[in-house]
């Protein structure tokens, strides 16, 4: 076994450093330390969602970890052999779903058998990739270049109570390099709000707000209406479909937030988007650097280079040899992913 540490600096970024260390340690047996976990957010450290996704990751490989522990800022990942097989893992708040199950997803595409794996905690959350992102738009892409992946929403989860479900269902295989240099046509768009037990004017002013600003027709704007006992819980999604990708833009209603300014949020992401040309927005495009990288080879343009795209960057860097550049152009950049 591989014991000389990587040793990382957790300030570059947020808790997507620690994610992508853990999934990039599973998949290359490269022990790790981090160092100023989340340092420069409000509540630096781990947080219950991180915790749950290193023990998570430990549990998939047999790793030997120390530092795991809430609010710890540092700590250490030695991985063992990636193994599949049927898993449950409990977040216990409603801290995100959709970011655990993108920390264990690389590392089961290379397990040694196929995996189930049961989530329960937030599936709607602030600042993290609602179910639907991951199922309309993330893992089409994942699809296309090879993975056998089935996801399922089995109960929707909001903050602060939490108690959403999510399955997924994964067959070892090897993903083949993609090259996005635009969305493709467009094809259609839906405006949905999600509601549950928050008043319906809610939706009515987030959709009118959509239907104005981006000029939607009524028939594209929809409100649905979840049990009570999911709630209080309300999130606008954004869904633009085109022949080569899907986008999904988010923004979860919150109680010292107006309805319009809930919609303005989504509406502004979707217009950078739109307004660009680029295949992909700009969360998608942090989200499908991974994968590429995993493939050996892939490209795809967006809007603009994030902060989570520059840190995701220089973490994979460091784990395989692999070149990323980034070229700009009037309207977007271009991301290429090579072999060294």
């Amino acid at each position: 076994m591989n014991t000389d540490f990587l040793e990382l600096d957790g300030a570059i970024g947020g808790g997507q450093i620690l994610r992508s260390a853990l999934s990039l340690s599973m998949l290359t047996g490269q022990p790790f330390r981090i160092h100023n976990i989340r340092a420069k957010r409000s509540r630096p450290g781990l947080l219950r969602q991180h915790l749950t996704a290193v023990n998570a990751a430990a549990q998939i490989c047999s790793a030997n970890t120390c530092g795991v522990e809430l609010g710890s800022q540092s700590l250490s990942f030695v991985p063992g052999p990636i193994r599949g097989g049927d898993y449950r893992f409990a977040i216990g708040t409603a801290g995100s779903c959709s970011l655990v199950l993108q920390t264990l997803l690389p590392a089961l595409l290379q397990a040694d058998a196929p995996s189930r794996i049961h989530l329960s905690g937030g599936t709607h959350n602030p600042l993290a990739p609602p179910f639907e992102f991951l199922a309309h738009s993330w893992l089409p892409l994942l699809q296309r270049m090879g993975a056998q992946v089935q996801l399922q929403l089995l109960r929707h989860g909001f903050v602060p109570a939490g108690g959403g479900e999510l399955a997924l269902q994964i067959t070892p295989g090897t993903l083949q390099p993609l090259h996005l240099s635009g969305p493709g046509e467009r094809l259609g768009q839906q405006a949905r709000a999600l509601l549950a037990d928050v008043p319906g004017h809610v939706a009515e002013r987030e959709l009118a707000r959509v239907g104005k600003r981006l000029k939607w027709p009524v028939e594209d704007l929809k409100g649905v209406w979840l049990e009570r006992d999911i709630g209080p819980g309300n999130i606008l999604l954004l869904e633009v479909t085109c022949s080569d990708v899907t986008a999904v833009f988010s923004s979860v209603g919150q109680t010292s937030v107006r309805a319009e300014q809930v919609a303005d949020q989504a509406i502004e992401q979707a217009r950078t988007w739109l307004g660009s040309g680029a295949a992909v927005e700009e969360h998608l495009a942090d989200q499908l650097l991974l994968p590429l990288a995993m493939a050996g080879a892939g490209s795809f343009t967006t809007p603009h280079v994030s902060e989570h795209l520059s840190s995701n960057i220089e973490v994979i860097q460091r784990f395989l040899d692999i070149d990323i550049q980034c070229c700009k152009s009037d309207r977007n950049v271009q991301v290429r992913v090579l072999r060294r």
